[in-house]
């Protein structure tokens, strides 16, 4: 009888396993929030410590060849958007709306097709955020402190 028991106990405990989630199947990609909030927290202190894998994210859910660099006082990132994120501008609208609910805190004073701007901070303390068209269906981010 316990001998069945611990067949019967068994055969339930590993067939539940196969409903729990598997970690190889997670989406490793990183979020466009953690990316942009990574980039805007290094902005006071300047863009050293961060790595050109750093900002994909922002890019990632629009297109597979960003390229990220920082620079003396910016962070920038280019990308191209995919063929099904419709053109230019709807790809340039969408990561506004991703930079406006990832940072709720900063001013979005700029919305136009060819220019997306947002800033944090009181002036001369302020982190900006320009995303515009770069060249032939690419956008660029970049990312200033002042």
């Amino acid at each position: 009888m316990k001998a069945d028991m611990l067949v019967v106990t068994t055969l339930v405990v590993s067939s539940l396993g196969g409903l729990a989630p598997s970690a190889a199947n997670a989406d490793d990609a990183p979020s466009p929030c953690a990316s942009l909030k990574r980039i805007v927290a290094a902005a006071p202190g300047g863009f050293a410590a961060l790595t050109p894998d750093d900002g994909k994210g922002v890019g990632q859910p629009y297109g597979d060849d960003a390229q990220c660099s920082a620079a003396r006082g910016s962070y920038q990132c280019a990308w191209t958007p995919h063929r099904d994120s419709g053109s230019t501008a709807d790809a340039l609208e969408a990561v506004a709306a991703d930079i406006a609910s990832c940072l709720p805190e900063a001013t979005h004073d700029q919305n136009s097709p060819g220019r997306q701007h947002f800033y944090l901070g009181v002036p001369g303390k302020r982190t900006e955020i320009t995303l515009t068209p770069a060249g032939s269906g690419k956008l660029r981010l970049s990312v200033s402190g002042k």
